[in-house]
């Protein structure tokens, strides 16, 4: 008899220009020296958890795809790249920063704060449509690792959909979930389907332990 399955949901490292605070959704950037160094003191620390991965998932941008390499070398995983856990394409409003988005475009800005999920940026895409793509993903890959532990390596945005999908949080409350850089969430959904938030955005300093460790 299979018992839970959990899964280790990872936000990739920091970002070459990430100290930016601009939208870069589909922008293909990749991983910076920063980055690279959380993702290994991660890797070194999941160690310390009573858990073995069986998988390792990621989405098809750099950022995403070189997270999960470092994750994978010390296990001898090879990660499975899934374009359908990208993070949400903001479409013209790609690389600009809030303020420019309010100044360039304020009828879209306004229309964006009073209906932040099913407003499309031009071009882009609204929230309800990354988490219709996200959980179609999502949901299957619980199915197919059922009684196992996998991991998902994905963005800010994706990550807190899936959160608040198996927190039971109506998604306006997708911002109340912070997601560092290089955190990691741990899910467990037991036989009965009833899902657990074991480690909400943790980092390594604060990662349960085996027992007797």
């Amino acid at each position: 008899m299979k018992g839970a399955t959990t899964l280790f949901l990872i936000r990739h490292g920091h970002t070459v220009g990430g100290e930016e605070k601009r939208y870069k959704g589909h922008i293909d950037v990749e991983l910076s020296e920063a980055g690279e160094r959380v993702i290994q003191r991660l890797t070194e620390n999941l160690q310390r958890l009573d858990h073995t991965l069986d998988a390792i998932y990621c989405s098809d941008l750099k950022r995403a795809i070189k997270s999960a390499a470092i994750l994978s070398a010390p296990l001898g995983l090879k990660p499975v790249v899934i374009p359908g856990l990208r993070e949400r394409s903001f479409g013209r409003w790609e690389g600009m920063s809030f303020e420019e988005i309010s100044g360039e475009y304020p009828g879209e800005f306004e229309k964006w704060k009073a209906d932040p999920l099913k407003f499309s940026p031009p071009d882009g895409e609204s929230t309800l449509e990354v988490k219709e793509r996200t959980l179609s993903v999502v949901n299957g890959l619980f199915k197919r690792h059922q009684g196992e532990t996998f991991s998902i390596v994905a963005h800010g945005g994706v990550n807190r959909i899936i959160l608040c999908h198996f927190m039971g949080l109506p998604l306006e409350n997708i911002f109340r979930i912070d997601q560092d850089y290089g955190c990691l969430n741990i899910i467990e959904i037991f036989e009965d389907g009833f899902p657990v938030i074991k480690l909400l955005n943790g980092g390594a300093e604060c990662l349960p332990q085996k027992p007797g460790s």
